[in-house]
């Protein structure tokens, strides 16, 4: 499903800004992924929290959404046959088989001081010791024709995982690791295809998990593969001429009863992550009784302020980007002044920024 840009043509890129010191931007993961600060932004004054005590902040009967997507290794290194030096970051995985020679296709960013043309061929390398493997340029694809269509010689995903390293966003200045590909993802991924992590499902580790089922609130997830996109700067100074990047996203029946149960009950549905909330809003966007339309769709939702959520009423989140997409989404739902003030007291407050940061936890205004 496809939706169009609800932007107001008054709002602009600069009421989205914020001053960010860049040593509050973290490389690595808190020691425990609980131990994560988690900021209180319900109501004022804000409450200055560590992540494990959320459980205690939910009622019994409310709802947790999770994303349950897995990260891929989608980034490659390898080189043309002229020998310049390509790096890929896989977009997206089309169905196998591609083709009945047992080709693969996918889709990627293609980083190149000369861009390849169709017919061309890619030798990726192996990872640590690894073999590598031949891939052969089909053309151009996706918004712009900014994507790549790869020929892969075999399963795509296990052709990653052979030779395939970690894609940390690009404000992560380090090689990947053994403690990314670890803490990279959530311990509770399923669904292999996202190209980066629902950042705020990270501060999950089995103990909280057991505390909130010990608190009586429930458990839910829908699937949606984070492309790189969610790191596309927003260009237009007029938030109406932007245009989002499509995302696919699957709902189960079992969740939309699990939201339809939690709602009968008088509980709240508490999304974790912006990739959950968008996927919830996207689903409900025009059914008649504002629950999720289960199943497997596609989105390309922009919410701003004046979205009216129809699912969602309180949201686990990590800090965003300034100037982003996501930071709209939360100005969106807690309002724009919040927004501004919870930033600032986090950057007051030294907060940890970004994936591999802290979190909030935010009530819907309205």
């Amino acid at each position: 499903m496809s939706a169009t840009p609800q932007a107001s043509p008054e709002l602009r890129l600069a009421d989205f800004d914020y001053t960010l010191p860049p040593e509050l931007i973290a490389q690595h993961p808190a020691a425990e992924r609980s131990a994560s600060r988690l900021l209180d932004g319900r109501a004022e004054p804000f409450a200055d929290r560590v992540f494990r005590e959320l459980p205690a902040l939910l009622n019994p009967g409310d709802l947790l959404v999770f994303n349950d997507t897995q990260v891929i290794p989608a980034r490659l290194h390898g080189a043309k046959a002229s020998g310049g030096r390509v790096e890929a970051l896989v977009e997206r995985v089309l169905p196998a088989p591609a083709t009945p020679e047992g080709v693969h296709e996918v889709w990627a960013h293609l980083r190149a001081s000369k861009s390849p043309k169709a017919g061309q061929a890619v030798d990726f390398d192996g990872r640590d010791g690894a073999p590598g493997f031949r891939a052969e340029v089909l053309g151009r694809c996706g918004p712009e024709d900014s994507l790549f269509r790869l020929a892969f010689p075999g399963e795509a995903l296990a052709l990653l995982a052979r030779c395939g390293h970690v894609p940390l966003p690009p404000y992560i200045t380090h090689a990947d690791d053994a403690e990314d590909a670890r803490r990279y993802q959530t311990v509770f991924a399923r669904a292999p295809g996202a190209v980066a992590a629902p950042t705020a499902s990270l501060h999950f580790d089995e103990g909280v998990l057991a505390a909130l089922d010990a608190r009586g609130v429930q458990r839910a997830a829908v699937t949606l593969h984070v492309g790189a996109g969610t790191f596309q700067p927003v260009r237009a100074e007029r938030l109406s001429e932007h245009r989002m990047h499509s995302e696919c996203f699957e709902v189960p029946a079992a969740t939309v009863d699990a939201i339809a149960r939690t709602r009968a009950a008088g509980g709240r549905i508490v999304a974790v992550g912006t990739t959950t909330l968008r996927a919830l809003e996207s689903a409900a966007r025009n059914t008649p009784d504002g629950l999720p339309a289960p199943g497997a769709q596609e989105t390309d939702i922009f919410i701003t302020p004046g979205f009216r959520f129809r699912v969602v009423e309180r949201l686990v989140t990590n800090f965003h980007l300034p100037k982003s997409t996501l930071l709209m989404l939360v100005s969106a739902f807690t309002g724009h002044a919040r927004m501004q003030a919870l930033y600032a007291h986090a950057v007051a407050q030294r907060y940890r920024f970004f994936s591999y940061g802290d979190a909030m936890l935010l009530d819907r205004v309205g």
